[in-house]
């Protein structure tokens, strides 16, 4: 996905952002659900994606479509994607499997809430994901079985599980949908796809810090510290001594960076000089 169809994903993406603390399995059973319908419909695709109509009248339309069959915020949420421009009829379908697998991912984390660290929940979201693709990987005849069009989507589920038993409830729900709605690709390819969306929100609890000597005891502390203020979580930090930052420090969470070394200042002041 590029273009306007990668910007109009990564919106999605923010706005869900806000609903993902409070979030439900079955909000992403919901946006799974209607992915089922726009895949199933070439004409809805090239309606929701012709640029002739409005952006209100493509998100009235989906809203019209699955109103009272789904969650309040699925309908919105897919209305809203609706609303915003995508360079090809696939790609909408792209963002709502995305935003759905997403919502499972978020539920994995929150249900850490009680415990030290967020991360906990999405290691073990990964790690049975990752039991899946094993023992997919590791059958021929588990392969065949769950790429036969003639087998009922309930039978390659309780294939799947018996795969991975006493996997996560949100592990279950990515499994099943790879297995039955694996829109064009082998299973294990988009179960692989699940994996790294759960691997880049890990990120978002774990901050790679660099100095340019070792901290002491005390330092460490208050660094942790600072940071799990800063970013209202606790996180996993790791350090890095890097004697060519010179001084100061680089602080990165996810894709945030934070650099206050002397080398990052030294460059944009190079830059603001050849200006």
């Amino acid at each position: 996905m590029a273009g306007i169809s990668s910007e109009s994903l990564t919106t999605a993406l923010a706005q869900l952002e806000a609903k993902l603390p409070f979030a439900s399995l079955q909000l992403a059973k919901d946006l799974f659900g209607i992915l089922g319908t726009v895949d199933s419909s070439a004409g809805l695709r090239r309606a929701l994606t012709d640029p002739s109509r409005t952006g209100d009248e493509k998100s009235a339309l989906v809203k019209q479509l699955v109103g009272g069959k789904v969650s309040a915020d699925a309908a919105e949420i897919a209305g809203g994607l609706a609303s915003s421009r995508w360079a090809s009829a696939r790609d909408i379908g792209d963002a709502l499997e995305t935003l759905a697998a997403t919502v499972v991912i978020a539920v994995a984390e929150n249900k850490s809430a009680v415990s030290a660290s967020g991360i906990t929940g999405l290691e073990e979201l990964e790690n049975d994901l990752f039991a899946f693709n094993q023992a997919v990987a590791s059958s021929h005849e588990v392969q065949r079985a769950l790429s036969e069009p003639q087998a009922s989507p309930a039978a390659k589920i309780a294939l799947a599980e018996k795969l991975v038993p006493g996997s996560s409830e949100e592990a279950k729900v990515l499994i099943s949908q790879a297995v039955t709605q694996p829109r064009g690709v082998k299973p294990s390819k988009l179960v692989e796809s699940f994996a790294k969306l759960a691997a880049k929100r890990q990120q978002r609890w774990i901050a790679t810090v660099s100095v340019t000597r070792p901290l002491t005891e005390t330092q460490a502390s208050r660094l942790q510290a600072g940071l799990d203020a800063l970013y209202g979580r606790e996180l996993k930090v790791n350090v890095n001594v890097d004697p060519a930052l010179i001084g100061g420090i680089r602080v990165q969470v996810g894709d945030e960076v934070l650099d206050a070394s002397v080398i990052a200042r030294l460059t944009e002041l190079r830059r603001q000089l050849a200006g």
